[in-house]
């Protein structure tokens, strides 16, 4: 396996690189959310994995459309539009402040001009973009490594998304909280959430958690070289006593979730194999503590698999 596949990158080592980016992350994001209709649990402002990087996939604007792409090879943000103009921002050590206005600028000139809200969400304190000389750091081998970490979760959390035909979210990178999530929910509300994260409404998080869901996800935190987590909302009694696996997974009373170092993955026989489990064993503590109908949400993720055997072929 190469190292490439599974990168090591210590969190204390670029964690000002990280933070820099999270707010420019939120720039492009809160861009997306300006022109997107509202999708339930706020799926329409989400980021993507790609190829390169993170994009926002197509973003509607009146009767024309663009996307953005934080591009982590070239290290540029690239966005089209379906006029056919392009623009590229270059992703450098460079202020908050010069990346929100350069980029507002570009998307400006192209003949999609774009009001946001300008202030950060979920951090505390929230310095508006437009005067953040605070964050300033872009070291390009730790961003590349980050995406190389989102690709193989990406990759993953898309496998253990198949196993679910219930409503489920798409895997999607949200930029408030820095994360790459998916959620799997049992059809049933739940209960009014409390709110209280820093710097946004209480009404954005009811919004986010107005169903009885099973999360799951990963982060450049808790761990030190980041973390796979899972947490279930409600939570059912008893959930933070189940038997998760692997070893090296466990409940954390400060993120009120299960965790799993990144690095125990990164450093095991079957790093594929680890993540699988750890999501499985964490979903069915909810699954089962919670009493999900699972005959009906779950499926056979290999179905496809017996037609291809047989020879049979799609269409005619």
């Amino acid at each position: 396996m190469s190292e490439q596949t599974w990168p090591a990158l210590k969190v204390d080592e670029w964690t000002a690189t990280r933070d820099t980016l999270h707010m420019w992350t939120q720039i492009v994001g809160k861009i997306r959310l300006a022109h997107a209709p509202l999708v339930n649990h706020w799926w329409q402002v989400t980021l993507y994995v790609s190829p390169r990087g993170l994009t926002t996939s197509n973003v509607p604007y009146g009767s024309e459309s663009f996307d953005i792409e934080f591009d982590f090879v070239d290290h540029v943000l690239r966005i089209r539009t379906s006029l056919g103009g392009t623009a590229t921002v270059k992703l450098e050590p460079r202020t908050v402040a010069s990346f929100h206005d350069e980029t507002m600028t570009a998307l400006r000139d192209l003949g999609f001009e774009t009001t946001i809200s300008a202030t950060p969400n979920e951090v505390d304190p929230a310095i508006p973009f437009a005067s953040d000389t605070e964050h300033a750091s872009y070291d390009p081998e730790a961003a590349h490594l980050f995406w190389r970490q989102l690709l193989q979760a990406d990759r993953l959390f898309h496998q253990f998304r198949s196993r679910f035909l219930g409503k489920v979210s798409p895997v999607h990178f949200f930029w408030g909280s820095f994360d790459l999530a998916c959620t799997r929910f049992s059809g049933r509300e739940a209960p009014t959430h409390p709110g209280g994260a820093p710097n946004c409404g209480d009404w954005v998080m009811v919004e986010g958690y107005s169903r009885e869901l099973s999360s799951c996800g990963f982060w450049p935190g808790g761990g030190e070289e980041g973390a796979f987590y899972a947490y279930a909302y409600p939570q059912p009694e008893g959930f933070e006593k189940w038997d998760v696996h692997p070893a090296g997974a466990g409940w954390s009373n400060d993120f009120v979730q299960y965790l799993l170092p990144y690095e125990k993955v990164r450093t095991a026989a079957d790093p594929d194999a680890a993540v699988l489990e750890f999501l499985q064993s964490t979903y069915e503590a909810e699954a089962v503590l919670a009493d999900w109908d699972r005959k009906a949400l779950e499926t056979d993720p290999d179905r496809l698999d017996m037609h291809r055997v047989r020879g049979e072929r799609f269409g005619r």
